[in-house]
C-alpha cells in the first residue's frame, strides 16, 4: 500500500447512550480506493460521518495527511481537503447544475487534482447536457452525479463516497465505477462504503468488512467478500 493519507485508530462512536463503532481501524493510502463493506446497519455511513467530524460523541485518532484532525470541526476538516458524499444527496434543489458547482467550488490545493466545471462535465456527460437544469428537476442518479461533482469542485485530496450505487438505475451504477476509476487515474484516493459487492470488487484495491460496528476483516475485496459469504454476513 501507498504512504497512507487516511489513518483512523481505535474509533469509537457513539448516538446519544447508544455505542455504534467500536474501535475501528482502518488506513487509506494515497491514491488507493479502499471499500467499508458490509450489510445495511453495520456502521458503514457512521464511520464516514465519524471521519469528517460529523458526530458528537467519538473517541479515538483520525489522521489526514499526517495531521490529527480528532479536535477539528467539519468545516476543517474540508479545508484540508477532506469531501463527503453524503447518501442522501442534499443538493441545492433551486439552483442550477451550475450553480451547485459553483457553491462547493474551493481553491486549488497542492497536489491535489484541479476541477472546473468542464472537468466534472467530462466526467459525467449527463451534468454537461444540462447545466440550467434545477437540481429538483433531475432524476435520483443525476442528483447523485450532482453531489458527487460538487464535493469535487472543493478539489479535495480524498473523497468519502457513502453508497454511490445506492437507489440509482443500473446504467447509472456503471458511470459510477467508470467515475471511480477515472478519479483513482488522476491520483484521488476514495473511501467508500458499499453493500453491492460487485461494485465494490470493480472499483476498490483493498476492502474492510464492518458488522455490528466492529472490523471483522481485511483484504482484497475477493478475499472480504469470500469472508462475508462464509460467514453469512
Amino acid at each position: 500500500m501507498s504512504a497512507a493519507l487516511l489513518q483512523v485508530a481505535a474509533l469509537n462512536a457513539f448516538y446519544a447512550r447508544a455505542h455504534i463503532l467500536f474501535d475501528v481501524s482502518l488506513k487509506v493510502g494515497r491514491g488507493e480506493v479502499v471499500a467499508l463493506m458490509g450489510r445495511n446497519g453495520a456502521g458503514k455511513s457512521t464511520t464516514l460521518k465519524a471521519v469528517m467530524g460529523l458526530l458528537e460523541g467519538m473517541r479515538g485518532k483520525v489522521s489526514f495527511g499526517g495531521r490529527d484532525l480528532t479536535r477539528l470541526a467539519p468545516y476543517q476538516r474540508a479545508r484540508l481537503g477532506l469531501g463527503f458524499v453524503p447518501e442522501d444527496r442534499r443538493i441545492f434543489t433551486e439552483l442550477s447544475v451550475l450553480q451547485n458547482l459553483e457553491a462547493g467550488r474551493q481553491p486549488p490545493r497542492a497536489g491535489a487534482p484541479v476541477w472546473t466545471a468542464q472537468a466534472v462535465f467530462d466526467l459525467f456527460p449527463n451534468l454537461g447536457a444540462m447545466p440550467e437544469r434545477p437540481g429538483g428537476r433531475m432524476s435520483g442518479g443525476e442528483q447523485q452525479m450532482l453531489t458527487i461533482a460538487r464535493t469535487l469542485m472543493g478539489n479535495p485530496h480524498l473523497l468519502l463516497l457513502d453508497e454511490p450505487s445506492e437507489g440509482v438505475a443500473p446504467l447509472i451504477v456503471e458511470q459510477m465505477a467508470t467515475m471511480i476509476i477515472r478519479l483513482k487515474e488522476r491520483g484521488m484516493s476514495v473511501l467508500l462504503c458499499e453493500q453491492n459487492t460487485h461494485f465494490a470488487s470493480l472499483v476498490s484495491d483493498r476492502a474492510y468488512l464492518l458488522d455490528q460496528g466492529r472490523i471483522l476483516h481485511h483484504g482484497t475485496p475477493q478475499q472480504v467478500q469470500a469472508h462475508q459469504q462464509q460467514s453469512g454476513l
